[in-house]
């Protein structure tokens, strides 16, 4: 059995604003991005060492079609991800989230 996907308070917070950003420019659009992030979920789920480590112990998935990037940990009883992050924002922000 995969270990369930949580989302850190900044990373919903994210994706719901990302979500709501894209179906206000075209009905559809958002339900799209969701589907394409629930993609990137699923494969971590299944294989979360796939991606590769980038801070500390947070690894790194691409969304494929939008330009974001899904950044997590993989914990032995969940899938925490600290970032729902779109690509042309400054770094620092979620990594200040990660503890040394």
């Amino acid at each position: 059995m995969s270990p369930p996907i949580v989302l850190r308070a900044e990373a919903e917070a994210e994706f719901d604003e990302a979500f709501d950003w894209y179906e206000a420019r075209r009905a559809g659009l958002g339900v799209v991005f969701a589907n394409e992030i629930q993609i990137v979920f699923d494969a971590i789920a299944l294989s979360p060492k796939m991606h590769g480590v980038v801070l500390g112990d947070v690894r790194k998935a691409v969304v494929r079609r939008f330009p974001f990037c899904v950044f997590y940990r993989a914990h032995p009883n969940q899938i925490e991800v600290v970032a729902v992050f779109h690509t042309s924002r400054d770094p620092s922000d979620w990594q200040g989230r990660v503890s040394p």
